[in-house]
């Protein structure tokens, strides 16, 4: 009875050998976890479990490593993991023959978040200028693995663009990308800001690890624009002609009409200076200017002479009746 039941053992054995070595199939062993994703000088621990009767097995790896044991569960551990490129597996010796050794590989991913993130306008300092095209740089320092790694561009609260890279290096590196705009009057006082983001799958940390820059406020300049280019008016005891426009920096103002005896530099003329007819308005800053045309026209027509002597004739005859 002994006698067979080692006589199975053996033919399992023998009948798994076979199967591993003539068909190539995945070694006799489990990670937990299969794979790893850790921040440079963080901690790791990974246990290999054994399917099969074993003559050994253990850890090769460049830290932690594990030497040979007839334990069933071997565990990689290293407390404080600094090399970039580690690639540690465990290996199993079957009980049949020393010589049978099969090894399965731990894909580790060692990340580490950026220094910092900053964000610039190339070769501008000061104001931009509506219509003009500027270009955003963000400068991340210092963060693996690069091709984890996307740049996220936001306009307020606004997602505008993203980038991601297609560098394969496992070790730091520093990373720049821009972002062309053309600067418009909306976008006085906006905040623009770049932010890093390290996506490191199922395994890494949830939500992913990011770094964000200090806010890039834009000041816009713009020249004074209308919303419209004429205005006409009816004359009564209230009217205001009102040329006041937004523009930065502030503009000024100039009138110009017949009527007109005074240079005016207020962007409001009221009632007191105002007679029928055309008074032209110019808003003026560094940026350009824009001008605004106001008519007056008579609330009605004004008496002819012939019109005054029939209602001076018709007084008199009135009062000669009385």
């Amino acid at each position: 009875m002994l006698q067979r039941f080692f006589g199975f053992v053996y033919l399992s054995a023998v009948s798994q050998l076979v199967t591993l070595t003539g068909t190539q199939a995945e070694c006799p062993v489990q990670l937990s976890p299969k794979s790893v994703v850790v921040e440079y000088g963080g901690s790791v621990a990974v246990n290999c479990t054994a399917s099969v009767p074993h003559n050994g097995m253990g850890w090769e790896a460049s830290e932690g490593g594990v030497d040979r044991t007839r334990d069933s569960v071997v565990t990689w551990t290293v407390s404080e993991l600094r090399e970039w490129d580690i690639r540690p597996f465990c290996y199993i010796n079957f009980n049949i023959t020393h010589d049978t050794q099969c090894e399965e590989e731990l894909l580790v991913t060692v990340y580490k978040t950026p220094d910092s993130v900053s964000i610039s306008i190339v070769n501008h300092t000061g104001p931009m200028i509506e219509g003009e095209q500027y270009e955003l740089q963000c400068d991340v320092q210092d963060v693996a693995p690069v091709q984890n790694l996307t740049v996220k561009w936001y306009k307020g609260q606004t997602l505008v663009d993203q980038t991601t890279f297609t560098d394969t290096s496992i070790t730091p590196v520093n990373e720049t990308t821009t972002l062309l705009i053309t600067a418009d009057r909306a976008d006085d006082g906006a905040q623009y800001r770049c932010e890093a983001e390290l996506d490191l799958g199922a395994e890494g940390p949830q939500p992913p690890p990011t770094v964000t820059s200090k806010p890039l406020s834009a000041e816009v300049y713009y020249k004074p624009k209308h919303s419209n280019s004429a205005e006409t008016i009816i004359k009564n005891n209230k009217v205001t002609l009102d040329c006041t426009v937004k523009a930065k920096p502030a503009p000024t103002y100039t009138w110009r009409s017949e009527h007109l005896k005074e240079k005016i530099s207020s962007s409001v003329l009221p009632s007191s200076k105002l007679s029928p007819g055309k008074y032209t308005c110019t808003a003026t800053n560094s940026v350009g200017s824009d001008g605004k045309v106001f008519i007056i026209k008579s609330t009605g027509c004004r008496p002819t002479f012939w019109t005054a002597l029939i209602f001076f004739q018709l007084l008199v005859a009135f009062l000669i009746v009385i």
